[in-house]
């Protein structure tokens, strides 16, 4: 089932999106927004774990990774565990990450320019090895209910960055309870201003702003089986000739063919403490207080339970989300009174569809895409409209029962990368 607690994660700050940008492996949804793409989501696993287990299975513990940088550094990079020690109490790491281009770039020019090979020329090509703009040191620190960072890399619905200078999250989740209820609060400040990591003028978005914000959350979640063929003992343990043999699913989530339905639905309350946009560098205007409905309705049919080698698993999810339940009320409300779209429209006015497909391909390989479709035009008509997309190859770890690799490629955003994805239940 795709994750439905995310219709209330997003509307706070400490939301993971994953991305190859920053060595963390992760940037964070900017709260306000429609909710992300399901397959986006980060892993709960950190990048420094990631890269201690991912080392193992590529030559010399190396994984690249793409994105769009400056064209002098290039897309390409390649990151691996450079230290890591630990006891029973607390451990530490680094990650390293590194950039061929610039280098084979810089050397490649020196070499155009020589037309004697002496000491000094040698000398002069070396150096670019050191050259600091390659190479990159990264150690993040995280708390379960404390997160601070200087600066904080956020990302928005279009896949673009936003660079916050200061950013400090104090949040309390509860856990998820059998009768569906679950609450978060916590208390959120951003302090200086929102700067664009690429060529954007646009103006921030507005809970990026300087400031102080208090915020609240209430979701009731329930799900409903149309039919469902249970695991059955025969299914895991398989008689032979030569004895009994284990045969579980590749993932202990895909391992039961089924129909269902979900849904969830919540609310929202927060109070900003501290206003901090109404200096003279943003006219735009916050509201002090809001109050807010959120809502999720997902359909999924799997075919399939994942254990055999071949044709296997197949499995459609398709979900409907309304992120702002307030914006959605006025955008109805102006096409019942006939009044002109306004082309500066919330960006939350509009219902979002998300379809998600995986088809084994063979053995513990999945093909996965995930695809949100904008149930609007820009221009406020009727109509339908592609608004991210996502496809990965996801290798399943029988071993963790439900952990995978995933290969990630995001046509938006132009990014891609390994990532090792534990824990998601």
């Amino acid at each position: 089932m795709a994750n439905m607690r995310t219709a209330m994660d997003a509307a706070f700050w400490d939301l993971n999106i994953s991305t190859p940008r920053v060595l963390d492996g992760t940037a964070r949804s900017i709260p306000g927004e429609p909710i992300p793409l399901d397959g986006t989501k980060a892993s709960r696993a950190l990048r420094i774990q990631q890269l201690s287990l991912l080392g193992n299975g590529f030559p010399l513990g190396i994984i690249p990774s793409f994105s769009p940088t400056n064209k002098e550094l290039g897309s390409f990079a390649l990151q691996s565990l450079l230290f890591k020690t630990a006891t029973s109490n607390w451990w530490l790491a680094f990650t390293g990450q590194f950039r061929p281009k610039k280098l084979i770039s810089d050397i490649k020019t020196d070499l155009s320019n020589v037309d004697e090979w002496e000491l000094p020329v040698l000398k002069d090509i070396g150096k670019h090895f050191l050259e600091k703009s390659l190479y990159a040191l990264g150690l993040p620190d995280h708390d379960i209910t404390l997160e601070a960072a200087w600066p904080e890399l956020y990302i928005d619905h279009k896949g673009r960055y936003w660079e916050v200078p200061e950013s400090i999250s104090l949040d309390c989740s509860s856990l998820v309870s059998e009768n569906g209820l679950r609450y978060r609060f916590g208390l959120h400040k951003s302090s200086g201003h929102p700067r664009a990591v690429d060529n954007i003028t646009d103006e921030p978005p507005h809970s990026l702003m300087q400031g102080i914000c208090g915020k609240a959350a209430l979701s009731y979640e329930k799900s409903k089986d149309f039919w469902r063929i249970k695991e059955k003992k025969e299914d895991v343990i398989i008689e032979t000739d030569k004895g009994r043999i284990y045969n579980p699913s590749y993932d202990i989530r895909l391992r039961e063919p089924h129909a269902a339905v979900s849904g969830i639905i919540g609310g929202t309350v927060e109070a900003w403490l501290k206003n901090g946009s109404n200096s003279s560098s943003d006219s735009r205007h916050r509201s002090p207080f809001g109050v807010d409905l959120f809502g999720s309705l997902c359909y999924t049919f799997q075919h399939g339970k994942f254990r055999k080698s071949f044709g296997d698993l197949t499995r459609v999810d398709a979900r409907l989300d309304v992120s702002s339940a307030s914006t959605l009320a006025k955008q109805v409300s102006k096409v019942f009174r006939e009044v002109s779209a306004d082309d500066a429209r919330d960006v939350l006015s509009s219902p979002r569809l998300s379809l998600i497909l995986q088809q084994q391909v063979a053995g513990p390989i999945v093909f996965r895409v995930d695809s949100k479709f904008l149930l609007n035009s820009p221009s406020g008509r009727p109509g339908v409209q592609l608004e991210d997309f996502l496809c990965s190859l996801n290798y399943s770890l029988k071993l963790l029962q439900s952990g995978k690799v995933v290969a990630w490629y995001s046509p938006k955003r132009k990014e891609g990368m390994i990532e090792l994805r534990l824990f998601e239940f």
